[in-house]
């Protein structure tokens, strides 16, 4: 028996949330209870939680299933009627569900059908004739939606059985969960409602990280550590705007932050905006390169990961599966994480700007924020870039580019010289420099950071070095393309493989 969607959406929900039916009374708040706990969710013969639950599901072509446990949220859902689908049963006291059973309510009967008439027949061409009107309607409606936003939105039913597949994967690996039969199928991650369940079974564990926009933390998901960003209210449309990029676009790339789901959950009587990502132990490159001094070899990798990250999220891919060219208006050392095998990877997506050529809509969001004065272009401190034209953002991103491969060059170990770690324009701007401060230095004495004799003594160092002066020509036109920076660092990186090989 199929699920209409009134039903599906039910039992969606319920199921999610682990609930059941039964008698209105309101629970002791004093102590847990232990209840039998027996399904495929349950490790171990018992639970506690705040009551206990039966619930009788009848799954589409299969017998009714029943499951025994414990529940915790919204009471209230406890008074719903049996259904031919799922009956509930919530009681109070411990072990109180071990012997009860439950049955479902009898299949609805087909209404019949009346004498006959001739309305139908006169009625019946005129209504195919409104349906297929308002299909060919709906359906020129969906492909500008599908142009516009690309396609989000699910069925009900889909969704549904995708919360309870979420449900019965309580053990399985994170890389299992967000497979391709598991998420969208754009490469934009996990279905909405999916999300909301991940999100509400994440365990935080430590603070990892605060900023500006909020704090981040290690979570824990079925024993998976993952990464938590907990936005302040204050910056909502950096979340807003973040979950907007990540749910509607083919973002998913190596060198991209893999995103998981994002959701605005309630904690400690306050509404906390939270987006959850892959975690990643050595954290920013900010950080990495505080504690690590790197060999050429390890350089070349961490610059050509984060190359080919910003190339991806530069590029348009055309087709009803493409993405629209990004650029990120915020890179910086602080914005991009290492992997635990080395290579980078792009982080917060917040003040990224959207374009497709398809429409020429250039979707700057709405996001108040500004990016980092360190790492502004001269035309964006002189307040000269041309806002309406998206090449302009991407030619800031290369800006900052070459400074965050700076930085990695400071830490790089050449003939056994290597430099602290310091950030761009350290010596001639405070720590935390005005726009003022920097619009002096970039614009009006036109200075870039020094970059280190002993780099010139590397045949393969000394490419990079040249090829970060490219990325800071005052021209924004002139600069680099992230493509380009990406195959002269791959090509340097081989250059250097084969050196090795020979000495």
């Amino acid at each position: 028996m199929s699920l209409d969607p009134t039903r599906g959406c039910l039992l969606m929900l319920l199921m999610a949330l682990n609930l059941t039916q039964g008698d209105p009374v309101k629970p002791s708040r004093g102590s847990l209870l232990t209840c039998t706990c027996k399904g495929p969710r349950c490790r171990a013969p018992t639970c506690q939680g705040t009551w206990c639950t039966v619930v009788l599901v009848r799954e589409e072509g299969s017998h009714p299933q029943e499951h025994r446990g414990c529940g915790n949220l919204h009471p209230e859902l406890c008074w719903a009627r049996p259904t031919d689908v799922v009956n509930h049963y919530c009681c109070y006291s411990s072990l109180c569900n071990h012997n009860v059973s439950l049955e479902l309510e009898a299949y609805p009967t087909p209404e019949q059908p009346q004498g006959d008439s001739p309305l139908p027949l006169i009625l019946g061409p005129v209504l195919a004739l409104l349906v297929l009107v308002v299909l060919g309607a709906l359906g020129l409606w969906h492909v500008r939606r599908r142009q516009e936003k690309h396609q989000r939105l699910h069925s009900e039913l889909g969704e549904s059985r995708l919360i309870l597949k979420a449900s019965e994967q309580g053990d399985s690996m994170l890389g299992d969960f967000l497979d391709s039969d598991c998420t969208t199928g754009s490469g934009s991650g996990l279905p909405f409602l999916v999300q909301r369940t991940v999100a509400r079974q994440v365990a935080l564990v430590e603070c990892v990280g605060k900023g500006r926009y909020g704090e981040v933390w290690r979570g824990l998901w079925h024993g998976e550590s993952v990464a938590v960003k907990i936005f302040s209210s204050r910056d909502e449309q950096s979340w807003f705007r973040e979950t907007e990029i990540y749910n509607t676009v083919l973002l998913r790339h190596d060198n991209i932050l893999g995103f998981i789901a994002s959701d605005m959950t309630s904690r400690n009587s306050s509404t906390q905006l939270w987006l959850i990502t892959h975690y990643h132990e050595h954290g920013s490159l900010y950080d990495f390169l505080q504690r690590q001094t790197l060999e050429p070899r390890l350089a070349l990798r961490l610059a050509v990961s984060a190359a080919c990250g910003l190339a991806h999220l530069h590029v348009e891919i055309f087709g009803t599966q493409g993405k629209p060219a990004i650029a990120h208006r915020d890179l910086k050392s602080r914005n991009v994480l290492v992997k635990s095998n080395l290579q980078c990877c792009i982080a917060d997506l917040g003040l990224a700007v959207m374009h497709s050529q398809g429409s020429d809509y250039l979707d700057i969001g709405n996001n108040p924020r500004v990016g980092t004065k360190r790492y502004m272009a001269p035309e964006v401190l002189d307040e000269q870039i041309r806002t309406d034209c998206f090449e302009s953002y991407k030619w800031t991103d290369i800006w900052a580019f070459g400074l965050v491969l700076w930085e990695i060059t400071r830490r790089t170990i050449v003939n056994g010289i290597v430099e602290d770690y310091k950030p761009p324009f350290y010596d001639v701007v405070p720590n935390d420099p005005s726009f003022e401060d920097m619009k002096k230095v970039v614009c009006v004495d036109q200075q870039t950071p020094t970059i280190h004799n002993r780099l010139a003594a590397d045949p393969v160092l000394s490419g990079v070095a040249q090829m970060i002066r490219e990325c800071w020509y005052p021209n924004p036109s002139a600069r680099l393309t992230a493509l380009r920076i990406k195959k002269t660092l791959q090509k340097l990186c081989n250059s250097f493989e084969k050196s090795k090989v020979i000495d």
